[in-house]
């Protein structure tokens, strides 16, 4: 699978490897795409948590409002709450990153 010209995996690069790689066309191709990132979405609004095993967790976090600066200005401001997609890659997936050996006791642990 490449990647676009900025260095970026985008969803238009998503579709194409589905493309080439499964015998259907691209509109059923985008569509896998669509779906899935709307599963992954309803996913997180409704259990704040997605686990993918061999690749991570993406779990919705609450950030507390807090003092902040404008940094155009300087003035002294407070940012509102709001909430956050974090992401913890899986053990596996960070060996495969760098270059490790994945043993099967990885798997056992993988999200330790």
């Amino acid at each position: 699978m490449g990647t676009a010209k900025n260095g970026c995996l985008t969803k238009a690069d998503l579709v194409d490897s589905i493309y080439e790689q499964l015998p259907i066309d691209k509109q059923k191709a985008t569509q896998i795409v669509e779906d899935w990132i709307e599963i992954m979405k309803e996913g997180l609004v409704a259990d704040s948590k997605l686990m993918i095993s061999g690749f991570g967790v993406f779990e919705v976090k609450e950030k507390h409002s807090r003092p902040g600066r404008n940094p155009s200005t300087g003035d002294k401001i407070t940012l509102a709450a709001r909430k956050v997609v974090k992401f913890k890659s899986s053990q596996i997936f960070r060996k495969e990153l760098n270059g490790e050996e994945v043993s099967p006791e990885d798997a056992e642990n993988e999200f330790d």
